[in-house]
This record gives C-alpha cells, sequence and structure tokens, in this order.
C-alpha cells in the first residue's frame, strides 16, 4: 500500500490484488444466512477505532454471511459507485486465521461497489455511508479453486473483511467550485472528455522552466495540508509529446475504476508541494519541470525522459486521514 512517485505513473495497492477475484456470481440457497462457524464470526469496537474481530476456532462453513454490524445514514451506494473504505482482510484455514490487510494502521482506501469478488459485491449492495459491514466469502464467493498467490490466499481459503463505510463517490465525480480559468496562452489549454475527463492540449510554445501551479476550478472546501492523504482523478500528459502517460478516470471499458488515494509528502516533488493549501473540490493544473517530477532517471516505462516537462490536471475529491463511519 505505500505510495511512492512511481505510484502516479502506476498506481498499485494491495487492494488491486484482493478485488481481482473471479469468484461466482451465482448464489446458493442460504447465501446471505449466518450458518455454522462462519455466522459465529464477531465484530467489536466503537467507530473511529480499530475493530476487533474475532474468528473461532473452528473450520469454516460454506455459508456465505454477510452483516451489516452498524447502519449508516448517509447515502445508499449505488452499483456505480465507489467508496472510501477502512477495512481488514483476514484468510481463514483450517482452524487458524491470520491477518494479510489493514487500512486502518495506515490510510483508508477506495473500492469499487461492483468489481472484484462476489461475496464482497453481495454484502455491499445498497450499504449505506456510515455502515460497518462483515462478510464472510467462502472460496466459491471469493478466489475459488485457485486462490490468489499475491496475497497469499490458498486453494479454497475462506477471507473475513470487515468495512466502515466513510465516503461515496459516484462513477464520474469531478471537482466541484467555481471556474477560474482552463488555461491557454502559454500554458496547456483544459476542456472536458468524451468520458467526463479533463483532456489537456499542449501548446507548442517551450514549457516554463519552473513549477506552475493554476487553480482551474476552485473548490469550498477544507484547504489539503502536507502530510494528508487525499483522494484524487487525475490525468498526465508529457509536455514533449503531448501524450497522456497515466489518468484514473472511468472509461468505456472501465466505467467504475475507482479514484485513488495518494498521500502528500510520499509523491514526486510536484504534487508534495503544488497542492498543499488548495480547497477539496479544486481542479489544478500542475506544469512540472523535470526536477520537480521524475529527475535526472525519467521513467522510461511511462515514455518520459529525464528532460520532459510533465502536465497534470488533479481533481482533489476529498481528504481521508482519520477519517471514521459516522452511523
Amino acid at each position: 500500500m505505500r505510495r511512492m512517485a512511481v505510484a502516479l505513473l502506476a498506481p498499485i495497492a494491495i487492494t488491486s490484488a484482493l478485488l481481482a477475484g473471479c469468484g461466482s456470481s451465482s448464489s446458493t440457497p442460504g447465501a446471505g444466512v449466518a450458518g455454522g462457524a462462519n455466522g459465529a464470526v464477531k465484530v467489536t469496537g466503537a467507530a473511529g477505532t480499530t475493530p476487533t474481530v474475532v474468528i473461532p476456532a473452528a473450520s469454516p462453513s460454506a455459508s456465505l454471511v454477510t452483516k451489516t454490524l452498524v447502519m449508516g445514514s448517509g447515502p445508499v451506494l449505488a452499483s456505480s459507485d465507489s467508496y472510501l473504505a477502512n477495512f481488514q482482510v483476514y484468510i481463514w484455514r483450517g482452524k487458524t486465521h491470520k491477518l494479510v490487510f489493514s487500512s486502518y494502521s495506515s490510510t483508508p482506501e477506495v473500492l469499487p461497489v461492483t468489481m472484484g469478488l462476489s461475496g464482497l459485491q453481495k454484502a455491499m449492495s445498497g450499504q449505506h455511508v456510515g455502515s460497518r459491514v462483515l462478510a464472510v466469502l467462502p472460496p466459491k464467493y471469493g478466489y475459488g479453486s485457485q486462490g490468489n498467490s499475491q496475497i497469499g490466499v490458498q486453494p479454497n481459503d475462506t477471507l473475513v473483511w470487515e468495512i466502515d463505510v466513510l465516503q461515496a463517490f459516484t462513477a464520474n465525480q469531478a471537482a466541484t467550485g467555481k471556474q477560474i480559468t482552463n488555461g491557454g496562452g502559454t500554458l496547456p489549454k483544459v476542456s472536458v472528455g468524451a468520458t467526463g475527463g479533463p483532456t489537456i492540449a499542449i501548446p507548442k510554445s517551450a514549457p516554463p522552466s519552473k513549477l506552475v501551479v493554476k487553480t482551474l476550478i476552485k473548490g469550498t472546501g477544507a484547504p489539503v495540508k502536507s502530510g494528508q492523504a487525499i483522494v484524487v482523478r487525475y490525468v498526465g500528459s508529457i509536455w514533449r509529446t503531448g501524450k497522456v502517460f497515466n489518468d484514473n478516470w472511468p472509461t468505456v471499458q472501465s466505467p467504475t475504476l475507482p479514484p485513488n488515494v495518494f498521500v502528500l509528502g510520499q509523491l514526486i516533488p510536484a504534487w508534495n508541494t503544488g497542492l498543499v493549501g488548495l480547497p477539496v473540490g479544486s481542479r489544478v493544473m500542475l506544469v512540472v519541470p523535470p526536477a520537480e517530477g521524475y529527475g535526472k532517471t525519467g521513467q522510461s516505462s511511462a515514455g518520459i525522459k529525464a528532460t520532459d516537462t510533465l502536465v497534470f490536471v488533479i481533481d482533489i475529491l476529498a481528504t481521508a486521514n482519520s477519517a471514521t463511519a459516522a452511523g
């Protein structure tokens, strides 16, 4: 889960592996009904604290168990939404179990409602923001007989998920606030693309030699602080070629692609300094000289040379630090 500068090129998180399941989407009699050892899994702890998950010292049963432990008072999650969450994942094998991931000790993550494991989809369908959810997934509703070696799931392992839903995001949620400018002139011009995300037109002039921070839409939320985790949509282009090298806006092929969570201070210098003080809800353009980006090494896998200036357009959707469920 640790975010590094290279994460802006290809954000990698353990959540990607956790959600890349191939579980069956079919249901069986008793699905969603507590049964056997799976129904005996308990969760205790107050909102805002790391819950304690108690898994019995017994072999898991074949029942899919989903429980709303705390009913939130926020909006209902739509199938196309994603949601910011704190969560824990356990592997339950035989009469033993182990924790494989917890965001409570690091940073909340954004998860899509309808991607990944079929049992998790069932558990989160129709949930409210502010809810605490338990999902015990037998293999059929998790990774099946093939398991998931990336996170240590062996064939026929059962998974236990505990999730606190903190905030919801629509599929094309973007910056909200007052439009200040679209850029242009000696700077790139930003417009709205066919799928709702920003597109960047690079001018034919030479790029600026210093970092440029240009607010395109000024939000009305709290100013972002250094070291804070932020939820963002973004597009990154190379000034020299005009080509997009990375973005996380939904596409026709991936209509429910979620936004990303990044921690300011763990990214390239331009992000670490350029976004500080901007209010949540803003859209900002960063024109990034090499020293403020990937430096003398560049990023050859993304077509970025050591001398390349980069252009990012970033929508700051929310902050994620110390977020707690409001039941």
